[in-house]
This record gives C-alpha cells, structure tokens and sequence, in this order.
C-alpha cells in the first residue's frame, strides 16, 4: 500500500497556475504555427486559411481537454458513490450501519399519522464468540454474512435491515 504525502494549498495553487499558463502558452504557439505554415500556403484563400485554423485548432486543443474532463468527472462520480455506499453500509454485511439505520428508522417513526405497520426484529448470535475462537475470525464473518442474507432474502425490498454493532 502506497501513502501519498499531502500536498499543502499554496503548492497546489502553484502547480494549477503553471498548468494554466503553460497549457495557454502552448495553444498560443500551436495556434501561430498553423497560422504561420498556411501564411505561405498559396492555393487557400484567406478566408480558408481562417476557417482551417478556426476548426483544426480547437479539435486539437479542445478534443483531449474536454475529453480528459469528462473523464475526470466520471471518475469524480464513482469515487462519490462509493465514499457514499461505504458510510452508509456495514462492509461485512452489506446491511444499513448503525447509524444509518437508527436514523432511517427515527424518520419513519416521526412520520405524520397515517397507517403504520411494521416490526422491529433484533438478532443476537449468542455462539459468535466461540465460532471465531474455535474456528477464526473468518468463519465468524462468514457466519455473520449468512445471516445478514437470511435475513435479507425474506424481507420485503423496502424494508430497512441494519446492524446495530460491531463487537461480540
């Protein structure tokens, strides 16, 4: 596993400053080049040369860029929705945290009148203790993972399953 110092602000800044005038500094240079080749060029018009330079400029700067944007963005998003999914669910079981789940059901609990229904289920294995003495931590996971999917498969889809703790 690779740690990555962090950078402090006044250096990132920097870094983003020197991108933006280097990046700016090479489309100028591209831009008079292109210019400058087709300057000579004695088959196009000017209003050719104009037009050359109005479209192959910006689909050699603009393409990657916005391309490279996009990217970023997608990549943004998966990295949020999984910072989301991993305070939100229990990664051993995939159920609701605590947290999470005691406030989901403080939110249903608080709803105006109407009809309620429905039921509090609370499961203790007792024997989790000497399963993960006796035969490792692994198994007790595994038995912890079973019964969170019992559990799962004979609910409804909207119904909330959680759990409460992580001790034994």
């Amino acid at each position: 596993m690779t740690t990555k110092t962090p950078i402090a602000p006044a250096q990132t800044w920097k870094h983003l400053i020197l991108l933006a005038v280097l990046g700016t500094a090479g489309c100028v240079a591209l831009s008079l080049a292109l210019n400058y080749l087709m300057l000579f060029s004695d088959s196009l018009t000017p209003f050719a040369r104009g037009a050359a330079t109005a479209i192959i400029v910006p689909i050699v700067i603009g393409l990657p860029l916005f391309a490279l944007t996009g990217w970023q963005q997608i990549e943004i998003r998966r990295y949020r929705q999984e910072l989301t999914k991993s305070g939100t669910y229990d990664q051993l079981t995939g159920c609701l945290n605590g947290k999470v789940f005691t406030s989901m059901v403080d939110r249903r609990a608080a709803r105006p009148a109407g009809p309620r229904s429905g039921a509090f289920l609370v499961i203790h294995p007792e024997h989790l203790a000497s399963i993960n003495l006796r035969f490792g931590l692994e198994w007790g996971d595994e038995a912890l993972r079973l019964i969170a999917s019992a559990i799962r498969s004979a609910v409804r889809k909207d119904d909330l399953i959680g759990r409460l703790g992580t001790s034994m």
